[in-house]
């Protein structure tokens, strides 16, 4: 039996929900300085669910995401938010960890628009820096191209804090990344910067299946977490879309999605969670499997 890190699920997505808002290009964001509480009742929901990671929602909190925006000049007040909703709730569960979410530049699921590496790195230092110094250990989210997550991950290694690095894929094609790259061909990364865990994120269920055994090869600890969306439609790939635009998966109720979360673990992975669309129920019915199949969740 294996030690199983269990990671929450949605965050903006859950806030949305919540709420019943009509979701806007920044609403999970602004959200933080309207309602601050709601953040900390989200994290709250998934600790008592069984989870034992509370991550950040800085996903998009990200200069180059708000500048020109309203809430350029709350850059670090967001920051410290997001931080403090999760370390508050961790505090009141009395264990667990803090993940600080760090996500693609410009948008997701658009590597073609993302700046080069090296430039990127410049630009995720800061954050990276911050983060570090207030949580347990980076996790760079949704990466859809290889030269994407370097640019990342070149400003997160160098911190004093453990990196997780996650790659998105194909939502019908899980050995290639959104960028059409091979994903095996992700490997020289984590040989080159050595990130501590590499994960699959925000793609269908059925894609990641396939990701993860091609993840399980790369030398490192590894897992998954996915979401409940139909598919990342073109839609929602032209300038500044929102979730609305995306349709929900109908058969992805919690009992499905643990099943989901058990091959995975079958698989040798030892870090499960969600991402958008998959919330509470779905985490504490993972739990409960793990459990029952003999696994201990740290």
């Amino acid at each position: 039996m294996s030690d199983i890190v269990l990671l929450d699920g949605s965050i903006g997505q859950e806030l949305v929900n919540r709420l019943g808002d009509s979701p806007t290009k920044f609403w999970s964001t602004s959200v933080m300085l309207e309602h601050p509480g709601l953040v900390t009742e989200v994290h709250n929901d998934y600790f008592q669910a069984g989870a034992t990671i509370a991550t950040t929602n800085t996903y998009s909190v990200l200069s180059d995401r708000l500048k020109g925006t309203d809430l350029e000049g709350s850059l670090h007040q967001l920051w410290d938010t997001a931080v403090n909703a999760a370390t508050d709730a961790r505090n009141i569960k009395g264990v667990g960890r803090v993940a600080g979410s760090i996500g693609p530049l410009f948008a997701s699921y658009r590597p073609d628009i993302c700046p080069s590496a090296s430039s990127a790195e410049k630009i995720y230092q800061e954050v990276t820096n911050i983060l570090a110094s207030k949580t347990d250990l980076l996790l760079i989210e949704t990466m859809s191209s290889i030269d994407q997550a370097e640019g990342a991950i070149r400003a997160a290694v160098k911190t004093d804090v453990p990196v997780w690095l996650s790659f998105t894929v194909d939502d019908f094609d899980g050995t290639k990344l959104r960028s059409g790259e091979s994903l095996c061909n992700a490997k020289h990364l984590v040989d080159t910067y050595k990130p501590e865990a590499v994960l699959i994120n925000c793609s269908r269920p059925e894609a990641v299946t396939k990701a993860v055994e091609i993840i399980s090869d790369f030398g490192v600890q590894f897992g998954a977490y996915a979401n409940g969306f139909e598919e990342i439609n073109n839609e929602f790939l032209e300038d500044s879309p929102t979730v609305a635009v995306l349709d929900k998966r109908s058969d992805l109720i919690p009992k499905t999605y643990a099943e989901f979360g058990m091959t995975w673990i079958n698989m040798g992975a030892t870090i499960v969670g969600g991402c958008c669309e998959v919330g509470p129920t779905h985490i504490r019915e993972l739990a409960q499997k793990i459990i029952t199949a003999g696994h201990k969740i740290v």
